[in-house]
């Protein structure tokens, strides 16, 4: 029996425009696409996680606004356990501002709302509940406090479930979260704020010094590099090139296969390599969740590559 994949953290409704450039600061870009759609760096992660067929259970906060069953909607119609979610009185659901430009580079603003409302007492109590079966995984991120996270991740090492942290936006690691010694999974970006370091790999490895666990730096178009206490690194584990439209949230999807791949029984290291996959994948569509990859399509592309 595989593992449930949890997921605990942000949901919002997203507000994307399409456009030929990024505005430069004062700047005003016209003649852009507007499209609507649900987000939020855990939602995504839930969505993505679901999509390739893991049992998925998320919780999170919306307000109590017009765009609270929106939000809710667009994740509970992947198929995913939304039950434990939280609804905030007098406060508005979560709203992210995207702008993307033509060769898919994004900018991204979010007024926080209920996410930002959302408590670890309140956490605490809503997975009270739940008792996932061996091998689950949770998923976390940093668009809630670290307060939630590591009630959270609390929850979890005390039911030995494996413990994924993408720590974005980037703000130093609450030591409560490192001694639960979960995986990490920045981006180079903020691999380097999080550690000083000068280099990717330095950053890597300074996050697995400091854990004790395994680190995965994700690289964009290049795809990831991976440091585990059992076979060393920094290890390169690259990306299929594809024509990428919109790479919006594909470091959500990243997340939400790779905890997909470990709640199925898979090791890190080849659970990466379909997580890598399928984040590119991701790219070929519009919004975060505009091309969540199933199973069978990530299986399909790894196959082109390695000649299969």
């Amino acid at each position: 029996m595989s593992g449930w994949v949890v997921v605990v953290g942000s949901i919002s409704v997203d507000l994307t425009v399409q456009a030929a450039t990024l505005p430069r600061p004062g700047e005003t870009v016209v003649n852009g696409t507007l499209t609507r759609s649900g987000g939020g760096k855990s939602a995504n992660q839930a969505c993505a996680a679901a999509r390739f067929g893991a049992a998925t259970r998320y919780l999170g906060a919306v307000g109590d606004d017009a765009m609270a069953n929106e939000a809710l909607a667009s994740v509970s119609g992947e198929g995913i356990d939304v039950s434990a979610c939280l609804r905030m009185p007098g406060v508005p659901t979560a709203v992210a501002l995207i702008m993307v430009d033509a060769a898919g580079e994004n900018q991204i603003a979010v007024a926080s709302g209920a996410n930002g409302a959302l408590t670890g007492p309140a956490v605490t109590s809503a997975l009270a509940g739940l008792e996932p079966p061996a091998g689950s995984v949770l998923l976390l991120a940093f668009e809630v406090s670290d307060e939630v996270n590591v009630a959270a991740a609390r929850w979890a090492a005390s039911r030995g479930m494996t413990i994924v942290v993408d720590p974005a936006p980037a703000r130093p690691l609450a030591p409560e979260l490192v001694a639960l010694h979960p995986i990490l999974k920045p981006n180079e970006t903020e691999a380097l704020q999080l550690t000083g370091a000068a280099t990717p790999e330095a950053a890597a490895l300074a996050l697995h010094e400091l854990t004790g666990a395994a680190v995965i730096v994700t690289l964009g178009a290049a795809g990831a590099m991976l440091v585990d206490p059992v076979h060393g690194g920094p290890d390169s584990v690259p990306s299929p090139t594809v024509e990428t439209i919109d790479a919006t949230g594909a470091g959500d999807v990243l997340g939400g296969i790779l905890g997909a791949c470990l709640a199925s029984g898979a090791s890190l290291r080849p659970a990466l390599s379909w997580a890598v996959t399928g984040a590119a994948l991701s790219t070929l569509g519009p919004g975060a969740r505009g091309a969540l990859p199933t199973q069978p399509e990530v299986r399909q592309l790894m196959g082109k590559v390695t000649g299969g």
